[in-house]
């Protein structure tokens, strides 16, 4: 297995290597948006993000800033050690149909108990996912929802070899 190499961030910037571990929470008032199928899917000012070693923060919508209507429940669901049980949703816009494009804590551990029935969504999967009107990058990999701006700084857990750090 190889070692990370973290990039020394520059002023203005965050690296993931300074992120903790467990993950943590927090609020932000950063003006984030998901396009999916060329509609604004959810645009919040609202949002929550999620901090942790080795990952560009995922980033979580509040219900009332998302159109609800197109996320169909999934029977599937997941443990995360950090933040809980979710349930995965998928997006269904016109004759449309993503699987598993977003999820949902439903039974969240404590510490994350804020971001009970938020959404987060997996940046990949979307048209454009913006942070700041910067459209991001999906993290690597195809099980984690991190979004990578320019203010971020890895390397990013997520590229092949990298499933050990």
């Amino acid at each position: 297995m190889r070692t990370p190499n973290p990039i020394p961030p520059e002023p203005g910037q965050e690296s993931v290597w300074d992120y903790p571990r467990p993950a943590c929470l927090e609020d932000t008032n950063k003006h984030l948006k998901v396009i999916c199928k060329g509609i604004i899917l959810a645009e919040t000012n609202r949002g929550k993000r999620v901090l942790e070693t080795s990952h560009p923060p995922t980033y979580y919508f509040p219900p009332e800033d998302i159109k609800l209507e197109h996320l169909i429940a999934t029977p599937k669901k997941g443990l995360c050690e950090w933040k809980g049980r979710y349930q995965y949703y998928d997006v269904s816009i016109g004759d449309q149909y993503i699987n598993h494009a977003a999820w949902c804590y439903f039974e969240p551990t404590p510490g994350f108990e804020s971001i009970q029935e938020y959404y987060g969504f997996i940046a990949s999967l979307m048209d454009a996912c913006y942070v700041n009107d910067e459209q991001v990058i999906p993290q690597p990999g195809e099980f984690y929802g991190g979004w990578i701006t320019a203010d971020i700084v890895g390397p990013f857990k997520g590229s092949p070899g990298t499933y050990g750090w």
